[in-house]
């Protein structure tokens, strides 16, 4: 049986080949996150605008397996934007999806734009 995890692979913006809409940025909180599906994917997406940026990662929370990331809080660590599980506060950047307490767990981060008002992550397929 594959990982759930295993769906899951961060994408740089040079590795992107679909570029799919989510909504409209009035659609997403602000600094804040809300989920989106693409395919079977859970996709957190966060409008964070006391750094004026949009981020986008795995929903699924790598240590309990749940799909919460989307809930979790948003902030700042040493210049780094994270996003705090809701449920066990493992901290996570949202540039590089690296684990900020340098334990072994990773998540899934995508490129996201902004054209004419309309939010859109980046994936490979």
């Amino acid at each position: 049986m594959e990982n759930i995890l295993d769906q899951y692979k961060t994408v740089t913006e040079q590795n992107v080949k679909v570029w799919f809409q989510v909504g409209t940025t009035s659609d997403f909180p602000e600094n804040s996150g809300a989920c989106i599906k693409y395919k079977t994917k859970q996709i957190a997406v966060y409008n964070f605008t006391r750094k004026a940026k949009w981020y986008a990662c795995q929903n699924l929370c790598p240590h309990k397996m749940e799909m919460v990331l989307s809930l979790g809080m948003i902030g700042d660590k040493e210049g780094v934007a994270k996003v705090a599980c809701p449920m066990h506060k493992k901290n996570f950047s949202l540039e590089d999806g690296s684990n900020l307490a340098g334990e072994d767990l990773k998540i899934a981060v995508y490129p996201v734009k902004i054209e004419n008002e309309n939010v859109y992550i980046g994936f490979e397929n």
